[in-house]
């Protein structure tokens, strides 16, 4: 089966990311959702996100993170898909599927997967305040520190 990387900008079907992750080779599954929070600061509430990327250089990375995986653990397959545009609070951002035949491989590939997302994928979050918006990762900000 081959791994599966992709930027969308729709919802992430995760039943179907962990059907595509089933293997009679691999007795685990580790799925990593990352989702909407719904952070309070200074009497304000975070009310949604906001993703952009610098699409060329993603995609690659994204497949990038998926080969630093397969060099590392002994993986059967892995999926990463991020979502851009809006996300509200509770829907999922980014979603990590690994399959592997031990589960410590699976939990270790899968926690190794998103932290090089947000290391070396140029996908950037604009969090929506209620009283402004943070651009995390970058300087740009009209609400005050928190």
């Amino acid at each position: 089966m081959i791994d599966h990387f992709a930027i969308v900008e729709k919802e992430i079907d995760i039943p179907a990311m962990l059907d595509a992750a089933r293997r009679p080779d691999c007795g685990a599954i580790d799925l990593f959702v990352g989702t909407t929070r719904v952070d309070e600061s200074s009497g304000s509430l975070v009310e949604y996100l906001e993703y952009e990327a610098y699409r060329p250089m993603a995609d690659r990375k994204l497949a990038q993170v998926g080969e630093e995986i397969r060099e590392r653990w002994d993986v059967g397959y892995v999926s990463i898909i991020h979502r851009l545009g809006r996300v509200e609070p509770a829907e999922a951002s980014v979603a990590i599927v690994v399959a592997a035949p031990r589960r410590g491989a699976a939990f270790e590939a899968s926690r190794y997967a998103i932290e090089r997302i947000k290391e070396v994928v140029p996908i950037w979050k604009r969090e929506v305040w209620s009283d402004g918006y943070v651009w995390v990762g970058s300087q740009v900000r009209t609400r005050p520190p928190g």
